[in-house]
């Protein structure tokens, strides 16, 4: 077997970026169903703590679910408050109906 070591690169940043994305979709869901984005939309930045109370959910899974959409690039997360929010162009496609 000859692997072509280009081609394997390729094929398995397709992979992972697949399998990213679906985890992503499933987030995506979870943050509409909770109102998670809406209750981040035109706020100001939010501690997982305030998000959690504004939306009657738990602290802990809201600190899971901001971290990884941060890294996802759908919320924006500033390192030195360790708040959370949502730009326009992100609470127009998540939250605006």
């Amino acid at each position: 077997m000859a692997v072509d070591p280009d081609k394997l690169e390729h094929f398995m940043g397709k992979i992972v970026g697949d399998m990213g994305s679906a985890i992503s979709a499933a987030l995506v869901v979870i943050g509409d169903q909770l109102g998670l984005y809406k209750a981040m939309a035109g706020a100001r930045p939010l501690t997982p703590a305030e998000l959690a109370a504004r939306t009657g959910t738990a602290e802990r899974y809201v600190r899971e679910w901001l971290c990884a959409q941060a890294a996802s690039g759908y919320v924006d997360y500033a390192p030195a408050s360790g708040r959370f929010s949502l730009n326009d162009e992100q609470a127009m496609v998540f939250a605006d109906e």
